[in-house]
């Protein structure tokens, strides 16, 4: 099957990202799976290159549907103060997840025949910004009232404020998460053109 190192690609992504995201940095502003994560929109970009959009879609479903059942395993280990994974957080994950995929792969498309880099670079930059933007909202936000109030109550956490940024006038803890989170998504986006050139560079030369 030609999609499969891409699907294994993308799944080992999304299960590395869900148990990295448990271990909390820099005094839980991040969590380790915030590095990984931003690796699925490298992954969707190469399929994309070489495969075309309809590929790189499938490889994005492919990850959804692991991250649903990744999802669903959180939400039965319980921990101290609850489930590994939130109800409203696991919704806003898989909802981030997929919408921002999809746009990855339609900007990436509409961009790959110019530079190199513009594809990649504009398709995870808005695709990284909406992800960041669906999930902190989805998940955490007290506009967002539908889950009912024991799945609000268990995220309750996130909307205690908090100096923005540790620094920075109160406002709900969430969104410093969501700027920290959307920080270092676009640090990656910069750093993965390295390898998407050098991966894009070696196919070319193999093809000659």
């Amino acid at each position: 099957m030609i999609l499969l190192p891409g699907i294994l690609a993308m799944a080992a992504v999304v299960v590395a990202s869900n148990i990295l995201v448990q271990f909390l940095i820099l005094d839980g502003l991040l969590t380790w799976g915030a590095f990984t994560y931003p690796l699925a929109f490298l992954v969707n970009d190469l399929t994309n290159r070489f495969y075309g959009k309809l590929a790189a879609r499938k490889v994005v479903l492919a990850g959804f549907v692991v991250g649903i059942v990744c999802s669903l395993i959180g939400t039965q280990i319980m921990l101290e103060h609850g489930p590994a994974v939130a109800l409203r957080v696991a919704v806003g994950s898989a909802t981030a997840f997929l919408v921002a995929q999809l746009l990855d792969a339609a900007i990436f498309d509409r961009f790959r025949d110019g530079a190199w880099w513009r594809a990649p670079l504009a398709s995870t930059l808005i695709g990284s910004t909406v992800d960041t933007a669906l999930f902190f909202t989805i998940a955490f936000s007290a506009s967002i009232t539908l889950f009912g109030p024991a799945a609000d109550e268990a995220i309750a956490w996130a909307q205690d404020p908090a100096p923005f940024l540790t620094f920075g006038a109160e406002m709900p803890l969430w969104v410093t998460l969501a700027v920290a989170d959307w920080g270092v998504k676009l640090a990656v986006a910069l750093i993965a053109l390295i390898p998407f050139r050098l991966i894009i560079g070696q196919k070319a030369q193999s093809a000659i």
